[in-house]
């Protein structure tokens, strides 16, 4: 096996033992916001989120190892500086969120509304963090099926997620005054 594929698959782990971090932080602030009156809101898409996450981990690995797909540098160093830019900014989400941050939707709201760090630009910055993170890894290694497939796939599963949150968010006056005009991805857009 070639350092590449050995080197991307330490990668793939890495990004995979940061996704189970992640969950006992969300853990941590649904507790830290359920303590205070937050309740979680029932969503039928966060499976397949979760399923749609490790699948592109699981499927980057075996499209590299299966169908040898060559490592081509200048590709991997876009694609790595897109994730590692994907990835800055979806740490400082988390950061600027503090316990409101967590990968379920809460009805949070009535705390106060996040303004600040990226949420000044855009109102939903972590999911064009998360939809990056998961076209630009695949590609590190040319595992371009697995890009294609979870862009397909997170365009679906998003659309369903930010329906579910955006109806939560917008049901505080305090939110549509201060988020309602603003763009959900791209300042500027839309």
């Amino acid at each position: 096996m070639d350092l590449s594929v050995k080197a991307f698959l330490g990668l793939l782990a890495f990004v995979g033992v940061t996704r189970v971090v992640e969950m006992a932080i969300s853990r941590r602030n649904q507790r830290a916001l359920a303590a205070r009156g937050a309740r979680k809101i029932p969503e039928r898409v966060f499976p397949w989120m979760v399923l749609g996450h490790a699948a592109v981990l699981a499927g980057a690995g075996l499209e590299v190892v299966a169908l040898r797909r060559p490592f081509i540098p200048p590709l991997a160093a876009a694609m790595g500086a897109l994730f590692v830019l994907a990835t800055a900014l979806r740490w400082w989400v988390v950061r600027t969120l503090g316990t409101h941050w967590n990968v379920q939707v809460m009805d949070s709201g009535r705390f106060g509304v996040v303004t600040t760090g990226p949420y000044g630009f855009v109102r939903h910055p972590n999911y064009v963090a998360v939809f990056v993170e998961l076209v630009a890894l695949p590609l590190i290694h040319t595992a371009w099926l697995t890009a294609l497939a979870s862009a397909a796939t997170q365009v679906l599963i998003l659309a369903r997620r930010i329906s579910v949150e955006e109806g939560v968010l917008l049901s505080h006056a305090e939110y549509r005054a201060t988020m309602g005009r603003k763009a959900r991805f791209v300042p500027g857009l839309f």
